[in-house]
């Protein structure tokens, strides 16, 4: 599995206009959207939410996944969005996020959705990485960070 498969350089917005958690959310399953990934967003965010209530996917270290399991994807589809300022997302470690990747599949696809859910967070680990991410100024140097991740 590798994650540029599944983000296209159009699913990647920076910065995001949202500044809160639900509007970032919703920024993010609306822009997978706009490219034509998601033909039933509405049935997506109430997926993602639906996850989301259940526990935080603030992960830690300024680090969101927010994702859910839903038949409104033909396969694995993800967005990614750095907000203009680190936000409140209720993360476990209670720090802000700097980075929230969106992660939808349908019902289905278990295993791979695991899978990238692990592979995000295996390229997130490095700190080095993080923090050239967070500082990432543009859609298309986060897209880069990741394809350079993943070579």
């Amino acid at each position: 599995m590798r994650i540029l498969d599944i983000l296209s350089p159009n699913s990647v917005k920076v910065p995001l206009a949202a500044t809160e958690k639900h509007g970032i959310i919703d920024e993010l399953v609306d822009l997978l959207a706009s490219t034509g990934l998601c033909p039933d967003p509405v049935s997506v965010k109430r997926a993602v939410w639906e996850r989301e209530s259940q526990r935080s996917t603030g992960i830690g270290e300024g680090l969101a996944i927010p994702h859910g399991k839903c038949g409104g994807t033909q396969g694995l589809v993800m967005a990614m969005g750095k907000p203009a300022a680190p936000i409140e997302f209720g993360s476990i470690d209670k720090k802000p996020v700097q980075l929230v990747i969106l992660l939808v599949s349908p019902p289905e696809k278990k295993d791979e959705h695991i899978q990238a859910l692990g592979k995000i967070s295996k390229i997130m680990t490095n700190p080095e990485f993080r923090q050239a991410a967070y500082a990432a100024q543009s859609a298309a140097e986060l897209h880069t960070l990741f394809c350079d991740a993943e070579r």
